[in-house]
């Protein structure tokens, strides 16, 4: 594009004062409630209560409404359960433990999606996953199943070891091993989660928030000669739409797909 097309492009026809691409403060807006405080309430805190809202809520209503034959709502709600237990739980833990950890692990899977999806919900059009706070507690629940798995499995000492000095190993290579074990199981397990978490929730909303800005800057606001550009960007923000639902999903899968997988090793001592 030339210099002159670019001017002409951020300068448009209209008076909407250019194109303004999406930055990291989205993630941070003004507070409603509580400003400066430890229990500041803005729009990301709003998204998240009503997230779980809804969640509870569809829960509650099928729970009430059970049947020996489910209904589509209820045949939905068990396809996800069932999905949950058999292709993570029982598939990764085995289904000798898998009775015990199917709850927190389906509530993980379940709490996730929902922060996740709320970035293509209108009126919503943010992650309630998309700020460091939600990842980091769901790490950190994520490390505390995984730590009391492996200690009442094997006991304190017994998980430490088996954690910390893997058996096998000539006892010379436990001086570069352990400082390794220690920092992957207690540092890098949680940190990665709740950092792979966060950045795809960022980075799926920085996408679709600048193809529909770009959007609505071509439409109304753009030279005519670049108005037809703007079909472009609204198909790439639908088709941007459509991967962030497969996004939500995957990451949500992801996170307890992995947390099946460090519970399974703290349990195994071998």
């Amino acid at each position: 594009m030339t210099t002159h097309g670019a001017s002409v492009l951020a300068a448009g026809d209209g008076e909407g004062g250019g194109f303004h691409t999406p930055t990291l403060a989205d993630f941070f807006p003004p507070a409603i409630f509580f400003e400066g405080t430890p229990f500041e309430f803005n729009r990301i805190t709003l998204v998240r209560v009503l997230a779980t809202f809804v969640l509870v809520t569809v829960f509650v209503l099928v729970a009430r409404r059970a049947t020996l034959v489910p209904g589509r709502a209820q045949g939905a709600i068990e396809l996800v359960l069932d999905f949950v237990r058999v292709n993570i739980v029982e598939e990764i833990i085995g289904k000798k433990t898998a009775r015990r950890h199917t709850p927190l692990l389906t509530i993980m899977f379940l709490a996730i999606f929902a922060m996740n999806i709320t970035g293509i919900v209108p009126a919503l059009n943010i992650a309630g996953s998309g700020v460091i706070g939600f990842p980091i507690v769901m790490a950190v629940i994520a490390y505390g199943a995984f730590i009391i798995a492996g200690v009442r499995a094997q006991g304190g000492l017994g998980y430490l070891r088996s954690a910390l000095f893997p058996p096998g190993v000539p006892w010379p290579i436990y001086i570069i091993l352990t400082p390794i074990e220690i920092i992957s199981t207690f540092v890098l397990r949680p940190a990665t989660l709740a950092i792979r978490l966060l950045v795809n929730m960022v980075a799926g909303h920085l996408l679709l928030v600048l193809c529909f800005a770009a959007t609505h800057f071509l439409f109304l606001e753009a030279a005519a000669a670049f108005k037809a550009i703007g079909v472009v960007t609204l198909a790439a923000g639908f088709a941007f739409t459509v991967f962030e639902i497969f996004i939500a999903i995957l990451q949500a899968y992801i996170f307890v797909l992995l947390t099946a997988v460090y519970i399974n090793l703290s349990e195994e001592a071998h």
